[in-house]
């Protein structure tokens, strides 16, 4: 586990990059000074994105919990989802649309749906 990077993380960060890319999603922006930290910002739409993966994030049926010192990963687990939850409602409260998106999701067209909403949400406010 110590090894698994939280940034430039080839399943999640990296592939959203080249979905991206391949479906012409433009305006977005990597690093940017936001509370919470998101993968992906459209700043001119105010819009928030987060790429979650399953285990870590605590993925209702995906995110399986090691047998080995289960009490510290539940611990975990437990605190990334409760800061998930500071994190949008902060970032809500500040006008900004937030977007959570499951690793799984990558896989599929779950991504795109998403974020097609929230820029059509972006043009009502």
């Amino acid at each position: 586990m110590s090894r698994v990077r939280s940034k430039r993380n080839l399943a999640t960060e990296q592939r959203l990059v080249a979905l991206f890319r391949k479906n012409s999603v433009i305006g977005w922006r990597r690093n940017y000074p936001l509370f919470g930290k998101p993968d992906f910002v459209f700043p001119k739409k105010k819009i928030a994105v987060f790429v979650d993966g399953e285990f870590w994030h605590g993925h209702p049926t995906r995110g399986q919990i090691p047998k080995t010192n289960k009490e510290f990963w539940l611990e975990k687990i437990a605190k990334n989802k409760k800061r998930d939850r500071l994190v949008n409602r902060t970032l809500k409260e500040k006008g900004w649309i937030v977007i959570r998106i499951w690793q799984h999701q990558l896989k599929d067209n779950g991504w795109l749906r998403k974020i097609k909403k929230a820029f059509k949400d972006a043009e009502k406010i």
